[in-house]
Parts: C-alpha cells; structure tokens; sequence
C-alpha cells in the first residue's frame, strides 16, 4: 500500500494556516501561535507558494551548529518497517540513517544490520536525546504519532510524520502548535502530494474551468474495520515485542497479535479505520483546490456504532463555510466522504467501475473528476477542445527530499503542520460523528462540539499514567 501511494504521489503547494487561538492551549501549556510574517493571501500569491515554499525566509532551523547546506543530515527513524521502511528508502541516499527504533525487535534487527552505524532503540524518548540527530521520522501507529513528534520537537528535531497527524483531534492540536511554537520543518506523510496530478486538478480548479464548486464527493473502495472484539487474549506477550511501549500513552489493554502492526488500523485504541488511515490522502485535493481549513459541521452515517472497531462502512457529510479562493468569494460547501459505499447517485456504472477511488468536483460550468494519479474534466464532449491553463505550480523535487531541502536551507514543506493539522482535524472529525451518533455543530476554535457534549470523549486524547502530564510539558 506505502508503494502504491507513492508512486501515484502528487505535490501540493504551500499554504499558511494560521489557526485562530485555541482554549485548547490554557490545557496543553504552551503558548499562542505567532501570527506569519507574510499573510495567507499574499503568500498564496507569490512564487514562493507556487514553488512549494521551498524560498520563504529562513529560520533559525537547524539542531546540529555548523551544518552546511550541502551536509547529509542525521536522520533518526522511529518505527523501522512498513511506512518507516518505505522513508528509509527515500531518505537513505540523501541523508545519514543515524539511529533508528522500533518497539519489534523482529522488525528492528534486519533494518539494524543494513545501517551498521546507526544506534538503535526501542523507547524512542531515548532516540531523540541522541545529540547528533538533525531530524525525526515517525512512522509508527497513529495512538503513538503525537507523543513521538512532541518528543522529537522539544528535543530541538524536525519532524517528518505520517499520516493522519494523531490518533485525536486534541492531539492534531497540541502538536500542530508546538511545531509552530517550536519553528521546526515539519512535513506529514502524504506522499500523494509529490507527483503531477493533483497539481494539475489544483490548477484548473483555480483558474475556473468549472466554474464555481458547489460540492465535494470524496469516495475509497477499500474498506478497514467491521471487527469484533476478540473473547480471548495470549496470556504471553513475544519476546521481541515490547507491549508497554506499543500501548505507549493510552490506558492500557491485553495484547493481541491482531492488535499489531497492520491489523491495529481496524481498531479505535489505535487507529480510525479507511477514514483516519485514507482521508488525508483524498481529501488533501479538495483542501488545497479549495483552499478549505476547518469544518463548522459534520453529520455521519454508517452501521451500528462498535465500542472497539472502526465501522466496515461510513460515509460523512462535512459543511465548510463561505470562503476566498483565489481572488473569488464562493459560498459554503459540502463535502462528502464515503467508504464502503459508493456515491451511485452521482456516478454512471461506467464512471463507478473506472474510478474505483475518486474526487468529483462539481461546479456551475462542469466537473473534474479525479484519483490519484488522473483526471478527466465532465462533460468529456463539452471539454472536447479545452486547453487547459499553462502550469502554474512548480514540480516537487519528491515528499521526502522536500522536507530535507527545507531543513538544509530554512526554508518550508508543502504538508507542513500548519496546512495538515486542520486537514487532519477534519477527517478526525468524521469519525467522531458517527461515535456520537449525531450532526455535530462544531467549534473549532474551542474544540468543542457546541451542540454535543458527549462527543468530547472522543475529541480528546487519555492518557494512562505520567504520560498525561510529559505530554503537556508537565512531567
């Protein structure tokens, strides 16, 4: 699946969200963002959005003094295989594998041997103390996914994660400032941003060749979840695998090899099933055409409400408001998720069976329907003789090699934290509907779902033990 989406990568232009403040910040103990140097618009209107941000001013960036522009930086990874394999492989000829972790040691020792230099652990609390480290990549499951980037922010690292940014909304937040508070280069795994399509869908959404969009469908024909709670546990746990750090920050729960590495996407203590694990991929095209940041509702349908697995089926209506996309004011917007379902009233059995996964715009002057690596504007005879508009976005130079240019330099990612934090408050938000069983008026500001009490248990993050108080910089 990591091969699949990156080979289908596509790029997405820098974008500035400056989240308003956040009741949310009284409770994490960390201070108000700083309001950007250039603002929203502007900066969405020079070259340097355009070519990715890779010219924005440089900070004061780097961990180790004296590193020069053209030094291989010293990655430490944290979570050795799967998604953390796949960034080994792209980061390894650019950069020094200087330390690497992972709670497997089955996992561990035959990525270990391929870096004999690199130190390795197994708590990566201890990983990011390592001196010589420039930078971190999180590739582990989503519950773990904020406590390690935290880590790795406040021990002076930037931070590569993968996608969604945290398991919770609270979570999202929490990290999404401090990399604000902390002038780190972040950049989320969505690999999806690096190649030439989604840029291309970006580009003729923009210059208008389907007028104004009135509404989103966003659709997955894989589907992740639909399990059952298992009636019986091991009563051992493997040697090579350390429970305790796999569990990390949240309260704790019998092992399982059915809880571990892939399988944990089905399950809510771990992960939010095809949405959590496909949303930020699909829904990051119409975030960026759009220029979409928070939802003010979000209403979810799906099969009965599981206290423990993710549901085998969702689909999601999300309102964002009224909004400026370049330069033209457009009227709030619905946007629609589904998985394991289709929109069939909206596609033709012809247009189902090709677009398997999809994004369909549709606007006052036509459509563009998308996936990831092509896209057709509808109704293909009026589009027949269209000449699409002269590129406007710059080529990535890759996901990955994005984020070590911009440390080298000073420069910025094209996912950074500020763009995929509400991105991922949002397809987070999802899932919180269908567990709350309702339409949720939602307050993002606040974090609070004003019109919803009981969905707050599953906005914010619980933590077990002094994992809590470290988490907000307390402990």
């Amino acid at each position: 699946q990591a091969l699949r989406f990156a080979s289908r990568s596509s790029f997405r232009v820098g974008q500035g969200f400056f989240l308003a403040r956040s009741s949310l910040r009284t409770r994490v103990g960390i201070h108000p963002m700083k309001k950007r140097s250039l603002d929203r618009c502007r900066f969405l209107s020079t070259g340097a959005a355009a070519a990715g941000g890779w010219t924005a001013a440089p900070q004061v960036l780097r961990a180790r003094k004296g590193i020069s522009a053209n030094d291989k930086l010293n990655i430490g990874v944290v979570g050795s295989s799967g998604q953390g394999g796949y960034s080994i492989g792209q980061l390894k000829s650019i950069t020094n594998i200087a330390a690497l972790c992972d709670v497997d040691q089955n996992r561990l020792a035959p990525v270990a041997k391929q870096f004999p230099s690199a130190r390795t652990y197994k708590d990566f609390r201890k990983l990011v103390e390592q001196k010589d480290l420039d930078a971190v990549v999180v590739a582990t499951p989503d519950h773990t996914h904020a406590v390690a980037s935290v880590a790795a922010m406040r021990a002076d690292k930037h931070v590569y994660c993968e996608k969604p940014l945290c398991r919770t909304i609270s979570e999202v937040r929490h990290v999404t400032e401090l990399a604000q508070e902390t002038n780190r280069v972040t950049q989320m795994g969505t690999q999806i941003h690096a190649g030439s399509n989604y840029r291309r869908v970006v580009e003729l959404v923009r210059s208008g060749a389907i007028g104004e969009v009135s509404e989103v469908h966003v659709w997955v024909g894989s589907s992740t979840g639909g399990r059952k709670r298992y009636a019986r546990f091991p009563t051992t746990v493997p040697k090579n695998l350390d429970w305790n750090l796999w569990l990390g920050p949240i309260p704790e729960q019998p092992y399982h090899p059915d809880w571990t590495h892939f399988h944990w996407r089905h399950w809510w203590h771990f992960g939010g099933g095809t949405l959590a694990d496909i949303g930020c991929h699909y829904m990051d095209l119409p975030f960026w055409a759009l220029d979409l940041s928070h939802a003010i509702s979000a209403e979810a349908e799906g099969p009965p409400v599981d206290r423990d697995s993710a549901p085998i089926w969702l689909k999601v209506r999300y309102q964002f408001p009224d909004r400026v996309v370049s330069g033209r004011h457009w009227k709030a917007l619905p946007l629609t998720w589904y998985h394991g379902r289709y929109p069939d009233h909206i596609l033709t059995p012809e247009q189902h069976k090709r677009w398997g996964s999809g994004i369909l715009f549709v606007g006052t002057k036509g459509q563009i329907i998308s996936n990831y690596g092509s896209h057709v504007l509808l109704p293909e005879k009026d589009f027949k003789d269209f000449t699409p508009p002269r590129p406007f976005i710059q080529d990535s130079r890759g996901h990955h090699r994005e984020w070590v240019n911009a440390i080298r330099t000073g420069g910025n990612t094209t996912c950074r934290f500020d763009y995929s934090g509400p991105l991922s408050e949002t397809v987070l938000l999802g899932n919180v509907a269908f567990r709350a069983g309702q339409k949720l008026e939602w307050d993002y500001k606040s974090l609070n779902a004003t019109n919803c009490p009981e969905a707050d248990q599953f906005i914010q993050h619980h933590y077990r033990g002094e994992w809590d108080a470290w988490f907000r910089g307390k402990g």
